[in-house]
């Protein structure tokens, strides 16, 4: 079985890498705070965290998955004070029983004022 990119609506950016790729059934994804022009959002942790797990959201669906089929979310965050508000939103967007979930403090992300950024798997049918 081979791997599959999945278009999610977002421009490709300079890095190498792709925003969604299906192979299996999984559905292997990472986001940030991008916006629809493909720029990083690098306000406030509200907006930041809303964008990435909206960003999420659209890759669950053009995988043909909800974010009910999403089984684990690694969160990274630069400040482990902004969990509270993490937790918050993501529960906007996460019903119970909620994936499996690691949350880590790190240093730094690699765009300069970006507060957080997810791994996410989810579960999706094979594209045709």
């Amino acid at each position: 079985m081979s791997k599959q990119v999945i278009d999610i609506g977002l421009p490709p950016l300079k890095q190498p890498f792709s925003w969604a790729v299906q192979g299996a059934g999984i559905v292997f994804t990472a986001h940030g705070p991008v916006q629809a022009d493909g720029s990083v959002f690098t306000g406030d942790i509200e907006t930041q965290t809303r964008l990435t797990f909206g960003n999420l959201k659209k890759a669950a669906e053009a995988a043909g998955a909800t974010l009910a089929d999403v089984a684990q979310v690694l969160i990274y965050m630069t400040d482990v004070k902004d969990m509270p508000v993490i937790d918050s939103i993501y529960r906007e967007f996460f019903e119970a029983p909620y994936p499996n979930r690691s949350s880590m403090g790190v240093n730094a992300l690699v765009v300069p004022g970006m507060k957080i950024e997810i791994v996410a798997y989810a579960l999706a049918p094979p594209k045709a």
